[in-house]
């Protein structure tokens, strides 16, 4: 049975249980390092808040969650490490960099430059997928891949040629971010003509897009998907979550329930100084909680037809197949 990287050690598949595919216990945009006066880091504040995070998804019979912080993102697998041991919860991280418009892209720019970057991507992967990460024995569950808006530079292709590359050395899963509803066909795309197993790709941040032929062109290549950011409306381009929900709707009466997992992309400890929003802004935003899929747009789903083997599905079942590596449909 395929087993699975957490930060307190490895885990098989059918010890997942139910899980969020994408949330971020924490995360801070590259650059927060240099605001430490005003944005201090006090781990001992943030634990307990991370902890008491964790136990509110628990008490949704969450399981297992993936937080896909990218390596320059403020990525802390001794911290996610802390809180799985203090609560149960199981907690898968990530190896790999965020999209070039907001990662820190200098260091392999100039790299890239050098003409060694890619196999060193590359090398960064599997070490910290077969190793562990920095001097720890924490090993990495997932790749996280980036592209940005309307496009995959070149810049991103490198990680993409690399995690390619990684995932089929080492048969973990690729989880990627999309920016603005675009670029998801050309991820799935790019993924498997590099040989990446389709079987054991999630291309994330689809609800991004409400269009359903954008989500088909994805899906019937054999990938699965993330409605991964229910209760972020009004910002980076993302609809709102009543058009998310019809779309949602739309794919599970057209049989793609087996491939979409969800989740809300939360970002519960902000390293740096936390974003200062607006009222509007604030008041849109007010279900971005980890509760939020539990609390509402689940019974939305009922509400309209959607069966508890549905559900049980997409937070559990397929992300299960999705580690497994088990086939889909292809259109």
């Amino acid at each position: 049975m395929t087993v699975i990287n957490t930060v307190t050690g490895p885990i098989t598949v059918d010890q997942l249980g139910k899980t969020l595919i994408h949330e971020h216990f924490i995360f801070g945009y590259p650059g927060f390092q240099g605001d430490i006066t005003l944005g201090a880091f006090n781990e001992i504040e943030a634990l307990e808040m991370a902890v008491n995070v964790a136990r509110q998804i628990q008490s949704y019979g969450i399981q297992t969650v993936v937080d896909p912080t990218p390596n320059e993102c403020g990525r802390n697998p001794q911290f996610l490490q802390k809180v799985s041991e203090a609560t149960g919860l199981q907690i898968i991280c990530a190896t790999g960099y965020y999209y070039e418009g907001e990662g820190a892209t200098p260091y392999f720019k100039f790299r890239q430059a050098l003409g060694t970057a890619e196999e060193e991507i590359y090398e960064m992967f599997i070490k910290e997928i077969t190793e562990g990460i920095g001097g720890t024995e924490i090993k990495a569950g997932v790749i996280k891949l980036a592209s940005s808006k309307d496009q995959i530079t070149e810049y991103e292709k490198m990680f993409f040629r690399a995690g390619a590359r990684a995932q089929q050395e080492t048969g973990v899963v690729i989880l990627t971010h999309t920016q603005e509803g675009t670029m998801g066909p050309e991820q799935a795309r790019m993924l498997i003509e590099l040989g990446a197993d389709p079987s054991k790709i999630i291309i994330g941040h689809m609800c991004g897009n409400i269009n359903l032929d954008y989500h088909k062109e994805v899906l019937d290549q054999g990938v699965r998907i993330g409605m991964d950011r229910f209760g972020i409306q009004g910002m980076v381009g993302a609809p709102f979550d009543h058009e998310r929900i019809q779309t949602l709707l739309s794919l599970i009466q057209e049989g793609y329930e087996d491939q979409i997992l969800l989740a809300h992309d939360t970002v519960n400890i902000w390293l740096g100084r936390p974003p200062v929003m607006n009222e509007q802004i604030t008041k849109i935003m007010e279900n971005w909680h980890p509760a939020h899929l539990f609390m509402n747009v689940l019974p939305n789903l009922r509400q309209n037809g959607v069966t508890e083997l549905q559900i049980d599905k997409m937070i559990g079942d397929n992300a299960k197949a999705l580690f497994a590596g088990a086939k889909t449909k292809v259109g």
